[in-house]
């Protein structure tokens, strides 16, 4: 799995900004109106969260974010292994409740 082909499965929900898009990294900002298919898309590719939100998180998944920002309580986190490469994803809601922070990582 690389990245474009996740970009690929979004283009059709609204980003409210690209802050950046690389080979091995992405952050944007999308709209919480369509949290649930933004939601979707990640469990279709990743599976189900690792850490959902509202669930404390444990040392492992602290230790596995902390080079991107860590991850909260109030966040989520997506993992998957794929045969070269791990791709991470975090959703980090805003204070506002309109908007998410979206990071997705390749891990070689």
């Amino acid at each position: 799995m690389k990245i474009i082909e996740i970009i690929e499965k979004f283009s059709r929900l609204g980003i409210y900004e690209k802050r950046e898009v690389g080979d091995d990294y992405i952050e944007l900002v999308f709209y919480n109106t369509e949290i649930a298919e933004w939601n979707k898309i990640f469990t279709d590719i990743l599976d189900p969260a690792i850490k959902p939100a509202g669930v404390k998180p444990n040392k492992d998944v602290q230790n596995l974010t902390e080079d991107f920002g860590g991850i909260y309580e109030e966040q989520t986190l997506y993992k998957k292994e794929f045969e070269n490469t791990t791709i991470i994803a975090m959703f980090w809601p805003w204070q506002n409740d309109v908007n998410t922070t979206l990071k997705v990582i390749a891990l070689q």
